[in-house]
């Protein structure tokens, strides 16, 4: 699994994000992200799940891994990016998440040496059309500061669905305008999709920067 980096190494933080289940992390989603926060300061790595890049090498799409493998390939990433990173006491810190499935199974990962936050890009909070589904037992054991980012009308937790899973307050929540999975808006809300990346994007720089 190779890293793709944005941004300096002397950064205080380091972002690693995942792609989501259906695209690489050089989509333009991902590569939004990482080349607009990497330009606020934040050194950001994206990196491919292996179903990813076999997809990629064999030009067949391909399902997603079981989660076993997810994690596997989470921990292995945290490892060589610790690894990477100055030693501990340094002022450094490393946060890590990713858009929907990638961001689901980094939150799964944060128990691991050296994580310091998770940012989580539309979480999949259930699959389509199963809402009794739910993917929140986890979330209340996270002991790291969290941030979700996600559209109001996303069909995978939308804004008043979240309302009642009761999250732990210690999770940070950031709607993002009549935003879909991707933030993307009906052209009715006044809002581009443009608009809430930026939007998302900022929230972002000021949960780190706060930290």
């Amino acid at each position: 699994m190779d890293l793709i980096w944005d941004g300096s190494p002397q950064a205080k933080w380091t972002l690693i994000l995942a792609h989501g289940a259906g695209a690489s992390m050089r989509s333009e989603y991902m590569q939004y992200f990482a080349e607009q926060l990497a330009h606020r300061g934040i050194q950001v790595g994206r990196f491919n799940f292996p179903y990813m890049v076999t997809a990629i090498e064999t030009e067949r799409r391909r399902p997603p891994d079981r989660a076993p493998k997810l994690l596997d390939a989470w921990q292995e990433i945290i490892e060589r990016v610790r690894a990477r990173l100055p030693a501990q006491g340094s002022d450094q810190r490393l946060a890590i998440g990713g858009k929907s499935m990638g961001g689901r199974i980094a939150s799964m990962s944060t128990h691991h040496a050296g994580v310091d936050a998770l940012v989580c890009l539309g979480y999949p909070f259930h699959p389509p059309a199963k809402k009794d589904k739910l993917r929140i037992e986890h979330l209340p054991d996270i002991k790291v500061p969290t941030m979700i980012l996600q559209g109001e009308r996303d069909t995978l937790g939308t804004r008043e669905e979240v309302r009642g899973y009761q999250l732990p307050q210690k999770i940070k929540m950031c709607w993002l305008t009549d935003g879909d999975h991707s933030f993307k808006p009906r052209q009715r809300s006044g809002v581009t999709q443009t608009e809430n990346w930026d939007t998302a994007i900022e929230s972002i720089i000021g949960f780190l920067s706060g930290l």
